[in-house]
């Protein structure tokens, strides 16, 4: 079997040495591990069950789940099957299900607990391609037909071995690198879905470059939670079968804090809203008192010097030296504690990551390596190394990438690493890849130093009524650094000025309410008092000192509640729904725009 697809890779993990675990999982407060060989066993029965149900090469097959191991062993059974993998956000409507499940064709899905299946149940009669449903958590009542649960295909599988095994093996080697992967729909924030059609090809060329570019290793452990439906996460769960690192299930999103300093790892792939909210607690904690709040700040001083020097590729004096040793023995070593302690390095995607965030961090000696990359370009296409890296950048091309930059600013890309087309949508196709090139959308400028510097979305870029063009994301990201603002909407196009819709970080807001005895019936009315309202105009006020006249933020509203992926208001990836929210909160945009 030539190395030209995943599939051969899978094979191989039969073959690693048992001395270093595949996977980590909690089980009951322990966290158990997986051999390779076991982890190729349980993908060969799971493709062996699909087998004996009829799953034939190019049919389709979703998953929609949240991160968990038999989300790895499902696609690696589909995948070495020759069949295609279609993954669906587990947040995603029913209105969107029907239309994935319909477009892709899918004859099985794969589908997490009672809770989906309820949302499946409402739309199931009119997806006419859908045979067979395997549920991992089994119901023992459901309104879904055709379901069986995932314990009982596995243990068909392992009824159907003898026969089964065979051909698993004979339809993987038949695999080509042309042949299709994957069908990944994109989040719809502007209208309907895309299936963006990906080939072994791309996978191969993405993570043959990605991880080793990056310097990640067999003896590396990085802690999985990302969805699967999104291209970075899906991208490191392939690049841990490519190198042969182990990779470890956080439990939730809610416990990554928990389970970073269980697991310890040595590097970790995250969107930036993960280090936002890793940032605002850590800040929150070291403004607590005066004493503390010092004694931090002195030590984020004393390693920033020291990060500066580091950034210069300059030895760090021997006085600096001494101090940082005491400010990490005091303070900042019990920011990388945080992390478990061992890492590396970090990764952000899927999203612009502020730059002051990432030199705190960098002065706590956590390296985080900004990179860029869409689902069309199979993930990063640029990156930051542990060896090269910019802040404000995200990176130089990887492989084979091809930059250069169109007469309007876009970012236009050459490389293996993008999509073969738009599924069943060729004007898509057509517009997005032109004379070999693909049209990112995003607005940027390649440095002196090889390096992409990107400044916002083409279609998220503001238009002022005086003509200044404004880009959102900055004004976004330069508010969320004071550790209480959790989300911001930035509005202003074809309008005279720019506003803000702002949400408070919950936790914070309580504490501040107690540190300053305030009364307040509940965390909506607490939004909304008088003190408050002045805590946060002072913040914007400290931002519009950092923008021109023509960008500031003149007014500004504070909604009651956190955006949510739930409430459809941000992506799986924790990005806002730019159009989404426009039309959800217009009322209160329009009366920031009255006198």
């Amino acid at each position: 079997m030539k190395s030209t697809t995943i599939c051969h890779h899978v094979f191989k993990a039969k073959e690693r040495s048992s001395s270093q675990p595949a996977l980590l999982k909690k089980q009951k407060d322990e966290w158990v591990s997986i051999s390779w060989s076991q982890y190729f066993a349980d993908i060969e029965t799971l493709a062996c069950g699909l087998l004996a149900l009829g799953l034939k090469p190019k049919d389709r097959v979703a998953i929609m789940s949240n991160t968990r191991y038999e989300w790895s062993v499902a696609d690696y059974a589909i995948l070495g099957s020759g069949a295609v993998a279609v993954p669906i956000y587990q947040t995603v409507t029913a209105e969107d299900l029907e239309y994935i499940l319909n477009n892709s064709q899918a004859r099985y899905l794969f589908i997490e607990d009672k809770n989906l299946l309820k949302i499946l149940s409402t739309v199931q009669k009119s997806c006419t391609f859908l045979e067979k449903i395997i549920c991992y958590e089994s119901p023992k009542e459901s309104a879904v037909e055709n379901l069986m649960s995932y314990a009982d295909l596995v243990l068909l599988g392992k009824q159907e071995k003898d026969d089964q095994a065979p051909q698993f093996a004979k339809l993987s080697a038949a695999t080509q690198a042309t042949d299709t992967a994957t069908l990944i729909y994109t989040s719809g924030t502007t209208g309907r879905p895309k299936g963006v059609v990906l080939t072994h090809e791309q996978i191969i060329s993405e993570v043959s470059d990605a991880f080793p570019y990056m310097g990640a290793t067999r003896e590396d452990l990085s802690l999985t939670f990302l969805p699967y439906a999104h291209i970075l996460g899906r991208i490191e769960h392939w690049g841990h079968m490519y190198i042969g690192f182990t990779m470890a299930f956080a439990e939730s999103l809610e416990k990554i804090k928990h389970n970073l300093v269980e697991v310890r790892p040595t590097f970790m792939i995250a969107v930036p809203r993960i280090f936002e909210k890793i940032y605002a607690g850590i800040m929150a904690q070291a403004e607590s008192n005066p004493i503390k709040s010092r004694l931090f700040k002195w030590a984020l001083g004393v390693g920033k010097k020291a990060g500066d020097y580091r950034l210069k590729r300059s030895p760090v004096p021997l006085e600096l030296v001494l101090q940082l040793a005491l400010a990490h023995k005091l303070v900042l070593s019990k920011v990388k504690d945080a992390f478990g302690g061992r890492l590396r390095f970090c990764v952000s995607g899927g999203a612009p990551l502020a730059q002051d965030i990432a030199l705190f961090f960098h002065s706590c000696d956590i390296l985080i390596l900004e990179g860029y990359g869409l689902t069309e370009t199979t993930a990063a296409i640029c990156v930051n190394t542990p060896f090269d890296y910019r802040f404000g950048s995200v990176g130089k091309p990887i492989g084979d990438v091809q930059l250069k930059i169109a007469e309007d600013g876009e970012v236009l890309v050459k490389s293996k690493k993008v999509m073969k087309e738009y599924y069943l949508d060729p004007d898509s196709t057509r517009a997005a890849l032109q004379d070999g090139w693909f049209a990112t959308g995003d607005i940027g400028e390649i440095l002196p130093s090889g390096d992409l510097k990107l400044t916002d979305r083409k279609k998220d870029l503001i238009k002022t009524a005086g003509g200044k063009y404004v880009a959102p994301q900055r004004l976004e990201n330069l508010l969320k650094l004071h550790p209480f603002i959790s989300q911001v909407l930035i509005h202003g196009d074809q309008k005279k000025y720019i506003v803000a819709l702002i949400t408070l970080d919950r936790a914070f807001l309580k504490q501040l309410a107690k540190d300053r005895r305030l009364v307040y019936d509940d965390l909506g009315s607490l939004t909304q008092h008088p003190y408050i309202l002045e805590f946060v105009r002072k913040a914007v006020a400290q931002t519009n000192k950092q923008l021109a006249s023509f960008e500031s933020i003149k007014r500004f509203t504070i909604l009651k509640n956190e955006f949510t992926v739930e409430a459809g208001e941000l992506t799986p990836s924790l990005k806002v729904k730019r159009k989404f929210l426009d039309k959800k909160f217009h009322a209160e945009i329009e009366a920031l725009y009255k006198s």
